[in-house]
């Protein structure tokens, strides 16, 4: 008996529900944006009473099958469970219904509201001026907030193509330390075949040498990308450039 019992829940639920939504109308005149917004509530209204004479009739029919079954039919079991699936999906039905009806209740006061507040801006008294200035900062406000998300999106953009400068910079460093231990190995090799006045010339040149390079170096991995400009990277390419040249 539980779902048949469901079932009258379930019709008195939709009763209940079809009264209180049949309350209220619109005055004649009214915003055609909000005669639509109740065209779609009595739309509602009349899926409701749908539902519910639905429910009454299944309600009937459930009564004489359970009658019937507590005479002896051995289907009983099989009744019961076919009662309680088509209960299931009433209530399920009933739900989005429900569902349905309070989203568009909420759409035809937030109409209402506008149609309000457009009736009292109209008046032009000082709550009116009140309204008309709080629409304004509300305005401002939300210009403020896409203004900040746009500049928060740039300096992101900024901020990864720093990273990507950084990570090119790194590379560059450690292919130059490369560089510089070829460059000691072949001196080295070179320094086995000469004399001692020409060795201690030709070091001196190198050692000269390695200590701009590796100024250059310490300049790349200690450099402040964040706060430095594009001009202070290129200088330092340079200077690069005419420590190879010289070589």
């Amino acid at each position: 008996m539980e779902p048949l019992q469901r079932v009258r829940d379930a019709s008195e639920a939709l009763g209940k529900l079809a009264a209180l939504s049949g309350g209220g109308s619109l005055e004649a005149g009214a915003d055609p944006a909000l005669e639509a917004a109740a065209a779609g509530e009595k739309l509602d209204l009349l899926t409701l009473l749908r539902l519910r004479e639905q429910i009454k009739q299944q309600l009937m029919e459930y009564n004489t099958i359970l009658h019937a079954s507590e005479e002896g039919i051995p289907d009983q079991a099989v009744e019961e469970k076919l009662i309680e699936a088509s209960t299931e999906d009433l209530e399920k039905e009933m739900e989005q219904v429900k569902i349905s009806f309070q989203n568009k209740t909420l759409v035809l006061q937030r109409i209402q509201l506008m149609d309000a507040l457009r009736n009292k801006l109209r008046e032009n008294d000082s709550d009116s001026k009140f309204i008309l200035e709080t629409i304004k900062h509300i305005i401002m406000n939300s210009t403020a907030i896409l203004e900040s998300q746009q500049q928060a999106r740039e300096l992101e953009e900024k901020l990864n193509e720093i990273k990507k400068k950084r990570f090119s910079l790194k590379r560059a460093g450690e292919q130059k330390l490369l560089q510089i231990h070829s460059l000691k190995k072949k001196q080295k090799e070179e320094l086995e075949g000469m004399g001692v006045g020409e060795m201690l010339k030709r070091i001196s040149r190198n050692l000269q040498k390695e200590t701009q390079m590796t100024t250059l170096i310490q300049n790349i991995f200690q450099l402040n990308v964040p706060t430095r400009n594009e001009h202070g990277i290129k200088s330092l390419r340079w200077k690069s450039l005419d420590i190879k040249r010289r070589d």
